[in-house]
């Protein structure tokens, strides 16, 4: 079981907190600088802590040096993650009025 999670990142904030959902993607920000992946490995850390899985279960696949980031959920189901997050519940209605 596995799944991708899209995040936006906002580095250098006052301080690690997610923000919420922005479309596909979960915003969050991190008091981190983005330097040397020390920005990187705090979201892993705050996605970990917020899911409830350990820090090696989070991975960064794509998105390194940028906002933009997509992590690999190792041990759960992007559905679950999703419910977790505090997203809003995706219903058959709302998926066919946003095409």
């Amino acid at each position: 079981m596995s799944g991708l999670l899209a995040v936006r990142v906002q580095p250098g904030a006052s301080r690690d907190e997610i923000v919420g959902w922005q479309g596909p993607a979960l915003r969050v920000r991190v008091s981190a600088p983005p330097r040397d992946g020390r920005a990187n490995e705090a979201v892993t850390r705050l996605l970990a802590a917020a899911l409830g899985v350990a820090p090696s279960a989070v991975e960064l696949v794509r998105g390194g040096g940028g906002r933009d980031k997509l992590f690999r959920l190792r041990t759960l189901d992007v559905t679950v993650a999703r419910a977790r997050l505090g997203a809003p519940a995706r219903t058959s209605a709302s998926l066919r009025s946003s095409r």
